[in-house]
């Protein structure tokens, strides 16, 4: 589904036979790159390039990669992950209450909780962690 463009190139999740991290697709003529996004934050990253030898500049790349940080690029892609996937892939992972941050992996230890579910509030913007033994949920604004 498209989430938008950037200079002519298609920002999209794909929803047929997808797969954690979070991702969009961008199509050049010659290649496929994959950027990773959050339900925690407006961090985006280059996944990979396919393929390789065909890659683009790397100033493209940054550029397309700075435009999916665009707050409604980001949302749209969200919203899209979560309607058609209805995961954020924070499961089986763990989060310290004291740092607010992730922990990957299945962590037990002093102020660490197990991430029971987690899920995406498409209109408040928000991330929802259901935590094992934690008092409450925890909100992420985003």
């Amino acid at each position: 589904m498209r989430v938008g463009a950037y200079k002519g190139y298609v920002i999209s999740v794909f929803i047929r036979d997808e797969h954690c991290p979070p991702h969009v697709h961008v199509r050049g003529k010659e290649w496929d790159a994959r950027f990773r996004f959050s339900f925690l934050n407006a961090d985006v990253e280059l996944w990979d390039v396919d393929p390789e030898r065909r890659r683009p500049p790397k100033a493209l790349l940054n550029e397309i990669g700075k435009a999916i940080t665009q707050r409604h690029y980001l949302a749209r892609a969200r919203r899209i992950w979560w309607e058609k996937l209805q995961t954020v892939c924070l499961e089986n992972h763990s989060w310290d209450l004291d740092a607010s941050e992730l922990v990957p992996g299945l962590v037990i230890r002093r102020g660490v909780h197990v991430i029971a579910s987690a899920w995406h509030d498409v209109v408040a913007q928000r991330t929802i962690l259901n935590l094992v033994r934690a008092p409450n949920c925890v909100g992420i604004d985003l």
